[in-house]
């Protein structure tokens, strides 16, 4: 199973206690994936339809344990693409009219499809109610990527009204959602694992979140790692080439002028540098007698260098 179907599992198990939060979940369901059906008599029935056998069989708890309504699971197989989807239906127009008017959806006394409204703030004032909600919407119109390939979580909206509203509840709790067209689409979504972790924390998937948070410790163990061993085989390149160098250099000094004119400090260096052409500043230094520090090394071979760069040049003009 994927990460987002188990986010999406966990969720569809986390029934509240709370019957307004129960409301609030339900309002999401039927806002997201859901038909309000309105016959030439203006009865009511609601359809809600899911791909997910979890996310039917949550919205058929929640009526249940909410209104203590009975309805129906309507199940169609599409034999080419091989998927099966599910649609819990509501016929009775006055346990329709019960929902939608707990839900806000319509008014108390209206039965007008001109007063529908999706997502009645009404029902989501209390935090409780705003998480069930995002809990909604997730398992209605949610996915998640891999967190062990990249950290990414989008909620698609048919609407740009019901994106902007889902987009508040989310930021609401500190999190910078953002919104993007996506064909007909408008997609509400997060990207960075921080945020991710607390939207995750928001819906109460609290399993899903460690495994999250697990995975997110094993990458920056192994970016820091990473990093480390770059740095290092960066300046082990940065030793070994300048080693390189100035066994080159004092290498041209001898084999040109040679050490008699030199200073004994650096000739001193020089023997000790091509005694030991793969020594660092610090154990070419500690091998001299008496020993000299690392900046004290590098100044001896600096100027060796300097000399034989300034003989290259001489020995060039002549030429």
């Amino acid at each position: 199973m994927s990460f987002s179907g188990k986010v999406r599992e966990e969720l569809a198990g986390n029934v509240s206690p709370a019957r307004h939060c129960q409301i609030a979940e339900l309002a999401a369901f039927i806002g997201m994936c859901g038909t309000i059906v309105i016959n030439r008599f203006d009865r009511y029935s609601i359809k809600i339809h899911s791909e997910n056998f979890l996310v039917a069989r949550k919205v058929f708890t929640l009526i249940e344990k909410t209104f203590n309504i009975r309805t129906d699971i309507s199940i169609r197989r599409n034999i080419r693409k091989q998927s099966v989807s599910y649609a819990v239906i509501i016929r009775r127009h006055d346990d329709a009219l019960r929902v939608l008017q707990a839900t806000k959806m319509i008014g108390e006394s209206s039965s007008d499809v001109g007063d529908i409204r999706p997502f009645s703030q009404m029902v989501i004032q209390q935090t409780c109610c705003r998480r069930a909600f995002l809990r909604g919407v997730y398992q209605a119109a949610g996915s998640m990527s891999d967190p062990r390939k990249s950290y990414h979580f989008e909620i698609v909206c048919a609407s740009s009204e019901a994106a902007e509203q889902i987009r508040d509840v989310i930021c609401g709790f500190g999190l910078d959602a953002k919104i993007v067209r996506r064909k007909k689409s408008f997609v509400v979504y997060l990207k960075e694992g921080s945020q991710i972790v607390d939207i995750l924390n928001v819906m109460e998937a609290h399993i899903s979140l460690m495994e999250l948070e697990n995975v997110r410790i094993l990458k920056e163990m192994r970016n820091s790692v990473n990093r480390k061993v770059n740095c290092e085989t960066a300046n082990i390149n940065k030793t070994v080439s300048a080693a390189v160098k100035q066994v080159e250099d004092i290498t041209y000094l001898k084999d040109t002028v040679g050490f008699g004119h030199l200073p004994d400090n650096l000739v001193e260096a020089a023997l000790a540098r091509l005694e030991n052409p793969d020594a660092t500043l610090k154990e070419l230094g500690a091998a001299l007698d008496p020993p000299v520090g690392k900046s004290g090394i590098n100044h001896r071979l600096r100027r060796l260098s300097e000399m034989a760069e300034k003989l290259r040049q001489e020995q060039g003009g002549l030429l």
